[in-house]
C-alpha cells in the first residue's frame, strides 16, 4: 500500500465502532471522505476501544462490527490502494498518547464537552444537565472518550480532521490538549500539529422516528446494506407531520421528518414539487413515505452490488486491515519518538 504525498497535509478520520454504518454516516462523513481521499494522505480508524466504551459486557461482537464497517467504507468508493483503514486496540501507541494526554487534562474540560453529555444521556448516564448527576453509572472509558479521541488524531500526525456538526466540540478539546502539550514540552516547537475541523454542510439527519440519533437498536435508521424490503419497511414507519392526520389535510413539510430525508436526498426540482403538494393536501403521507423508500433503494442497491465481491472475499479485507493497521503502527512509534523526547523520558 503506497503513502500518498501530498503538501496538502494529513487526515485522520473514523467510526466509532458500534454497527452498521448509515445513511447518517453516509451524507455526514462517508461522502467526504471518498472525496477528499484522493487529495490527502488518509488513515481511517475504526475505534473498536471507543465502542467498547458503551459495549464493554459483549467484546465479542467486535469482530464483526469491524468486518461490517470495513464492508460499509469499501461499498461506498473509500480505496485501500491510497488510503490506510486501521484498527484503534492494535495500535498501542493511542493507548499510550491517551495516558499522556490524560496527565494535564482536567476533569471540567470533559464534564463541560456537550458532545460527550448528549451521548451520556442517550445511554442513560446522566439524569439532569451536569455529567456529574450520573457519577456513579459512568465508566472512566466512557468519561475519558474525548481524550482517547484526541489521541486518535494526532498518533498520526494529522492535521485535517473531517466531521459532523455534532463532533467539533470534541475537535475543539483536542486542538486545547494538544496546544497545552505543546506549551508544556515544546520549547517553543510544534512537536505535534494542531488538527483542523472540516465540517461537511450536510444538516445532521435525525432518526426516521424523530430522534436525534440513529441506531440499530431503535429500528430508526437505513444501513447501507439494508435490503430493499428493510428500507421500506423503516421508511413506512417514520414520523411526518402530526397535524396532518387525514390524507388530504394540509400538511407542514418543514416539521415532517420524511421531507427532511427528501431534502437531502431527492432531486432538488422534486422536492419542490412534494413541498408544494404536501402543503394543498394533495399528497398523503403514504405516498410520500413510498415516493421516499424508493429514492433510498436507488441510492443504497448499487452499495450493495459494491459490497457483495468483498464480502466473498473476506481474507482480502483482513488483509486490508492488516496493511493499513501496520503503517499506522509505525506512525504512531514515530510520534511516541518525538513525544518522549520532548517530554524528556526518552531515557536511554
Amino acid at each position: 500500500m503506497e503513502q500518498q504525498k501530498n503538501s496538502r497535509g494529513r487526515i485522520l478520520t473514523g467510526d466509532r465502532s458500534t454497527g452498521r454504518l448509515h445513511l447518517g454516516h453516509y451524507v455526514g462523513t462517508l461522502l467526504n471522505r471518498v472525496k477528499l481521499q484522493r487529495e490527502y494522505d488518509t488513515f481511517i480508524l475504526i475505534a473498536d476501544i471507543q465502542g467498547l466504551s458503551t459495549h464493554w459486557e459483549h467484546p465479542e461482537i467486535m469482530p464483526d462490527v469491524i468486518r461490517q464497517v470495513t464492508l460499509d467504507y469499501l461499498a461506498v468508493g473509500i480505496d485501500p490502494e491510497i488510503c490506510n483503514i486501521c484498527v484503534q486496540s492494535m495500535i498501542p501507541q493511542i493507548a499510550e498518547l491517551s495516558v499522556i494526554y490524560g496527565l494535564f487534562t482536567r476533569m471540567n474540560k470533559l464534564r463541560h464537552n456537550p458532545t460527550l453529555k448528549t451521548e451520556a444521556k442517550q445511554y442513560g448516564y446522566m439524569t439532569g444537565d451536569d455529567l456529574m448527576t450520573g457519577f456513579d453509572r459512568l465508566t472512566y472509558g466512557f468519561f475519558g472518550y474525548p481524550i482517547s479521541q484526541a489521541a486518535d488524531i494526532t498518533f498520526v500526525r494529522a492535521n485535517l480532521v473531517p466531521v459532523g456538526g455534532d463532533q467539533v466540540p470534541h475537535i475543539e478539546l483536542c486542538r486545547d490538549i494538544v496546544g497545552k502539550f505543546n506549551q508544556l514540552y515544546g520549547k517553543g516547537k510544534e512537536i505535534i500539529p494542531l488538527p483542523s475541523a472540516l465540517v461537511g454542510d450536510v444538516p445532521r439527519l435525525k432518526g426516521l422516528d424523530g430522534q436525534s440519533s440513529m441506531g440499530k437498536s431503535l429500528g430508526n435508521a437505513i444501513h447501507l446494506s439494508d435490503d430493499d424490503k428493510t428500507i421500506e419497511k423503516t421508511v413506512m414507519k417514520a414520523i411526518t407531520d402530526p397535524q396532518k392526520i387525514r390524507k388530504n389535510d394540509p400538511g407542514r413539510p418543514e416539521v415532517c421528518n420524511v421531507f427532511a430525508y427528501h431534502r437531502v436526498f431527492t432531486p432538488p426540482d422534486e422536492v419542490e414539487q412534494i413541498a408544494c403538494e404536501c402543503r394543498k393536501g394533495t399528497l398523503g403521507c403514504v405516498a410520500d413515505k413510498q415516493r421516499l423508500a424508493q429514492v433510498l433503494k436507488d441510492l443504497v442497491r448499487p452499495l450493495r452490488e459494491r459490497r457483495a465481491p468483498w464480502e466473498a472475499r473476506p481474507d482480502d479485507v483482513i488483509d486490508i486491515l492488516l496493511k493499513g493497521t501496520a503503517i499506522a503502527r509505525n506512525e504512531g512509534a514515530q510520534t511516541m519518538a518525538l513525544v518522549k523526547e520532548a517530554m524528556s523520558i526518552k531515557y536511554w
